[in-house]
């Protein structure tokens, strides 16, 4: 637009010096074509906000025009730029109405040009500037649409970014309790249980050093054996908290073997684990579900060492073709089983149900536990080998 401005300007007056040479009024038409020239080069550096020295220019450039096009009528077709100006600085009712008046002064411009009255000088200059003043107004609708359209694209964007992180964060926490829920298992059904162990033997060691020396010094080689597993294992769950049996190599059936003779061993006697194996796994068993599987059997035979006076228990894992399922059971005495959930008042321990619970849970199994008193206690892990994750 700028261009076709300063290209209408230099035709004009081109034309006029073309068929005016010589005449009176060339200097100053000169002169006021320079000033317009200048004037319009002006207005880019005042902004394009309707302030009031924009709106001074604005007044100025037109009314120099306006004495251009009375001194010399083929100035007029310099309205059209001047057109898009006013529209684009004015408010909507004031641009329509520089826009009237520009249209006038056209018209009656070429009126004069013209040799006698032509119908299409009245009316193809209004139908020109209306045609401009639309298109002006929807270029500008759209511009306004546009630019709403990006602030919503923009306000979208934030909010799928924060979104993101919050989700993020989410995720996070939830990992952060999910692993520090999973320590607190694998150190329960460890080293918690280690230490336990630990210190029963060297207290019976304490109490039987003076009247039975060798029992006593028995007791403190097993809580040493115990020990040295128990750094074994700390430093494979500094390595990978991996567990140390299935490090070793032989998978589950071996670690599961192995687990039975050494509580068997620690026992001394009093209680004699037996380990069997029923069918043949289709595939390795994916290594979380042995560590679950291991993990739980080190728990569970915690608890019947400690707490239920039995002489035999057995560990029987079974390979069906979906699932697998972990029973052990024991001859002790027995307890009346509760809800998942539900804890009696006043107990502080526990936390091995719960644990075995949550990586059942975890691996999409189930846990049942059967028991009454005085018949011993049978626990069973079943975990199918097609959905290990937990669904929630």
């Amino acid at each position: 637009m700028h261009a076709a401005f300063f290209l209408l300007l230099g035709a004009s007056l081109t034309r006029f010096l073309m068929r005016h040479p010589g005449e009176d009024r060339t200097p100053w038409i000169i002169a006021l074509s320079i000033t317009l020239a200048v004037l319009y080069l002006l207005g880019p550096v005042l902004g394009s906000r309707p302030t009031p020295r924009r709106l001074t220019w604005l007044g100025v450039l037109v009314v120099v025009w306006m004495v251009l096009v009375v001194l010399a009528p083929s100035f007029a077709w310099c309205a059209v730029p001047l057109f898009y100006t006013g529209l684009r600085i004015l408010p909507p009712r004031a641009a329509l109405a520089l826009v009237a008046l520009l249209t006038v002064f056209v018209v009656a411009a070429q009126l004069r040009l013209a040799d006698g009255f032509d119908p299409n000088l009245v009316l193809a200059p209004p139908a020109g500037a209306a045609v401009a003043t639309a298109v002006f107004v929807h270029m500008q609708r759209q511009a306004v649409r546009q630019r709403e359209l990006a602030a919503r694209q923009r306000e979208l964007i934030d909010d799928l970014l924060r979104t993101r992180r919050e989700l993020a964060a989410t995720e996070r926490r939830e990992g952060t309790l999910a692993e520090r829920q999973r320590l607190s298992m694998e150190i329960h059904d460890t080293l918690a249980q280690g230490l336990s162990s630990q210190q029963m033997l060297l207290q019976a060691a304490d109490r039987t050093w003076s009247a039975d020396p060798d029992a006593a010094r028995r007791h403190v080689r097993t809580a040493t054996g115990i020990a040295e597993r128990n750094l074994a294992e700390a430093r494979r769950f500094v390595h990978d908290l991996a567990p140390a049996d299935l490090a070793e190599g032989g998978g589950l059936e071996a670690a599961l073997h192995a687990l039975a003779a050494r509580e068997s061993a620690q026992a001394e006697g009093a209680l004699t684990v037996h380990c069997h194996v029923e069918g043949t796994p289709h595939a390795p068993l994916p290594d979380r579900v042995q560590s679950a599987l291991l993990r739980i059997a080190q728990g569970a035979l915690a608890n019947v060492r400690e707490h239920s006076g039995a002489t035999a228990a057995g560990l029987t894992l079974t390979h069906l073709d979906d699932r697998v399922v972990l029973d052990i059971g024991d001859n002790g005495r027995g307890f009346t089983a509760e809800p998942e959930g539900v804890r009696r008042a006043g107990t502080v321990r526990g936390h091995g149900l719960p644990a075995m619970r949550a990586r059942v849970r975890q691996l999409g199994g189930t846990l049942t536990i059967e028991s009454a008193p005085g018949e011993g206690t049978v626990l069973s892990a079943e975990v199918p080998l097609t959905t290990t994750e937990d669904p929630t």
